[in-house]
């Protein structure tokens, strides 16, 4: 992933980043009159750093979300975390999760598979590694603050997605049957320079950007 650079390219790319504009909540082009949900987390305030334990430098587990405000009528949801502030054209998939019950009114820590954790049993779709997981934040070393969006919204029936549908897919069952939003950001930054050692690798060897 293009999050995983050495350290002097962070910093050479540092005004280089997607935007919060090309978030799926800002280019959604939601309707007049879309109502507004609140998704928080019990591990994060809004704007505030995410905790290592669900980023790459700690378990890299999912967060725990909690959600209110549901329009009536609301009959699925559907999760979208993006890295607003990825250098690349667009932000960085870190999970989707389509068809959660709104009644539910929570998504539990770890729910979201990644790594060896089998998650609680979701429809997960694909993150920008093409894989139906959990992607960790892992910003690059120098390259500044990193926003993490989950955004999450209701729609007016159930779609029937694909077995691992990708943001293309999602974006569009959105434009059609969204009808509210609620959006929550988390923050992480590595700024101190450090750079993991690969797995199984001594630490005179070659080393791996975070």
């Amino acid at each position: 992933m293009l999050e995983k650079l050495p350290e002097a390219v962070g910093r050479a790319l540092h005004g280089v980043r997607a935007g919060l504009d090309n978030i799926v909540f800002n280019t959604l082009g939601l309707r007049e009159g879309m109502a507004s949900m609140t998704l928080t987390s019990l591990a994060f305030a809004d704007h505030a750093p995410i905790p290592s334990r669900y980023t790459a430098d700690g378990e890299g587990v999912s967060p725990p979300l909690q959600w209110t405000g549901l329009p009536k009528g609301a009959a699925s949801l559907v999760l979208v975390v993006e890295d607003a502030d990825s250098p690349t054209p667009n932000p960085l998939v870190h999970a989707i999760v389509v068809g959660l019950a709104p009644e539910d009114g929570a998504l539990a820590e770890a729910a979201i598979p990644g790594g060896d954790r089998e998650g609680a049993g979701l429809h997960v779709g694909l993150n920008s590694s093409l894989q139906a997981t959990w992607l960790p934040p892992d910003p690059p070393p120098g390259h500044g603050v990193h926003r993490y969006a989950f955004q999450l919204f209701a729609l007016g029936t159930v779609p029937v997605f694909s077995e691992e549908p990708g943001r293309d897919e999602v974006l569009g069952e959105l434009r059609d049957h969204a009808i509210a939003s609620g959006l929550l950001i988390g923050t992480c930054e590595r700024s101190d320079g450090s750079i993991k050692i690969e797995e199984g690798v001594s630490a005179s060897g070659p080393l791996a950007a975070g």
